[in-house]
């Protein structure tokens, strides 16, 4: 497993393994499977409702505590000061731990900027407390950061996007990049582009079928193997024992310099997910319920 350092020193797998939209009754084993294939990094959040069922697996499979990076998210319903300093409690008691290795928050709130800066400023004390050993952000635009930063005390060390072939985000990588915040990658495979996709998705593309058959590896291999070349942390998911064996099987083989390019040039620029200009309390907000 390759490592990356964290702008504060702190190390993380660069390949980790996401649990968003898997129900809680097979996230446990779905967990459990990624954990035995060799898995350090799982990525879960408040919203998705499934980190009871993360902990329990990362405890019941006999790793220590030390060896397993746990990254979790706090919902916009959670945002401000004292509300996000709940949502740690909320989520270390779900997830069965005292310490989070990284705690991020889940989007920007533009409409309500001033309770994404409370909430950020938690997180601080949080990590000053040593409570959390990295804090971060998630769906960040350029301008969010810019504008978190003026007030914020602590870099993030992770801005977690939507990052896939067909949408690359080049302005945030950059952004993150200036920063000296590593880029982490949701949906790296394109998986949206399946089920939220209305034309051919990344699975199908022939460019990136052609680099993998000449690899004699998967689509999802040549994806995952582009972020990692190119410095991403990128956060597979799946539910399927084969599937998570094989999104782990990416570290014996290079892509050229022309194959990552071809790669970056399939961008369409256009967003899977929600803008994040759109996220509201009004559209968005979602209790989390206590430990």
């Amino acid at each position: 497993m390759q490592h990356l350092t964290l702008n504060n020193g702190v190390t993380m797998p660069a390949l980790g393994f996401g649990v968003f939209q898997t129900p809680p009754d097979v996230t446990e084993q779905a967990v459990t499977s990624a954990l035995e294939t060799g898995y350090r990094l799982i990525d879960t959040a408040a919203a998705y409702a499934n980190e009871r069922e993360v902990g329990n697996a990362i405890r019941n499979s006999g790793l220590p505590r030390g060896e397993v990076f746990i990254e979790t998210k706090v919902w916009i319903s959670d945002y401000g000061y004292d509300q996000t300093l709940h949502a740690f409690d909320k989520s270390a008691g779900k997830l069965g731990v005292e310490q989070i290795d990284l705690f991020i928050l889940h989007q920007a709130l533009p409409s309500r900027f001033d309770l994404t800066q409370d909430a950020y400023r938690a997180l601080e004390t949080l990590l000053a407390d040593g409570r959390v050993r990295a804090i971060g952000v998630s769906n960040f635009m350029p301008d969010h950061l810019d504008h978190l930063l003026k007030q914020a005390s602590v870099v993030p060390a992770v801005n977690q996007v939507e990052i896939h072939p067909y949408f690359t985000q080049p302005a945030v990588r950059a952004a993150d990049a200036a920063h000296g915040i590593l880029t982490q990658a949701w949906s790296p495979i394109g998986g949206i582009t399946s089920y939220r996709g209305t034309g051919t998705s990344t699975f199908d593309d022939p460019a990136i079928t052609t680099i993998a058959t000449a690899h004699g590896k998967t689509p999802a291999q040549v994806m995952l193997r582009w972020h990692l070349q190119q410095g991403r942390n990128a956060i597979p998911k799946s539910v399927r024992p084969q599937r998570i064996a094989e999104n782990f099987d990416v570290f014996d083989f290079q892509l050229t310099p022309a194959e990552l390019e071809a790669l970056d040039n399939l961008d369409t620029g256009t967003r899977g997910g929600p803008e994040p200009t759109a996220i509201t309390l009004e559209a968005f907000g979602r209790d989390i319920p206590e430990a």
